[in-house]
């Protein structure tokens, strides 16, 4: 079923978003709220929503997709995207739903199901476990690498690619890894016509270093925070099959840990089998929360 986009008024900025089915106040089902990664955008999630079983409504991050890019001269923070996902399901009127985010959106997923546990009834972690952090004695340093990188921006602009397909070649090689479909679903939303080409059209703050990141004894009591049952997909060949995340694992409580082949992306590039696991997670919860 084809996408509908939604747009949603935040904070003076449009947040847009790709909505599947065409109904998600539906009584039938509790919907599925889902969160990109980095430089990615809602396009992503179109692959899953063939075979997810519920109604499916992700976010463009505001800098990614088609949203709007904070306002000019103002430093972006991983923690204001979570306010963004307050405002937003707010708007659609949403009580309890289900969170569910791939690599940064599952680190700002699990901010948001610590601090706000009422709203959440489950979540599913495709790829991450948490935000990145610094650790305690490097955030000066930190910070003084993120000042000299804003005050550099200025002078950096953004490739031009001739063709379309120039774009998607490059992706294919970002962060991550993607293959020719996946990265080609999200250039034909992550792209903008200019002179002389196409360019991104993600905020070039993205890719800053953070002004300030927690750190890990504050990421462990955000996770540690978490009380809906968590679902936590990785793949076999991304960062999780490498074992970024195996230290944070014992902060989770009978958390279901799902091991599939795949790469960083594999909710694109594998989704049936992503799908599966997804579904059947939502199937064996929803009798614990009727109970």
């Amino acid at each position: 079923m084809d996408a509908i986009e939604r747009k949603f008024s935040v904070y003076g900025q449009t947040i847009s978003a790709l909505q599947w089915p065409g109904e998600v106040d539906r009584n039938d089902a509790e919907p599925i709220l889902a969160l990109h990664g980095w430089l990615d955008n809602a396009a992503s999630f179109a692959p899953l929503s063939r075979f997810i079983q519920r109604p499916l409504l992700a976010m463009d991050f505001s800098g990614h997709g088609h949203s709007d890019h904070r306002p000019c001269g103002v430093v972006t923070h991983l923690v204001d995207h979570v306010r963004d996902v307050l405002a937003v399901v707010d708007q659609l009127g949403w009580k309890r739903f289900t969170l569910m985010g791939h690599s940064m959106g599952a680190g700002i997923a699990c901010l948001f199901a610590a601090a706000c546990p009422e709203r959440v009834s489950r979540v599913v972690l495709i790829e991450g476990l948490g935000p990145p952090s610094t650790d305690g004695k490097d955030v000066a340093s930190n910070l003084r690498k993120a000042l000299d990188d804003s005050a550099s921006l200025a002078g950096k602009r953004k490739p031009v690619y001739a063709h379309v397909e120039d774009a998607i070649d490059a992706r294919t090689k970002g962060f991550g890894g993607l293959n020719h479909k996946a990265s080609a679903l999200l250039s034909d939303r992550g792209l903008m016509p200019v002179e002389g080409g196409w360019t991104w059209r993600a905020d070039s703050r993205l890719r800053l270093t953070s002004f300030l990141r927690l750190t890990e004894e504050q990421v462990e009591g955000f996770v540690r925070a978490i009380k809906a049952p968590v679902c936590l997909i990785i793949g076999e060949q991304g960062m999780g099959g490498n074992g970024m995340f195996d230290h944070r694992l014992g902060w989770l409580s009978g958390a279901i840990i799902v091991r599939l082949p795949g790469r960083h992306h594999l909710h694109m590039e594998e989704p049936q089998s992503v799908a599966a696991s997804i579904n059947t997670f939502l199937g064996e919860t929803d009798d614990l929360l009727w109970r």
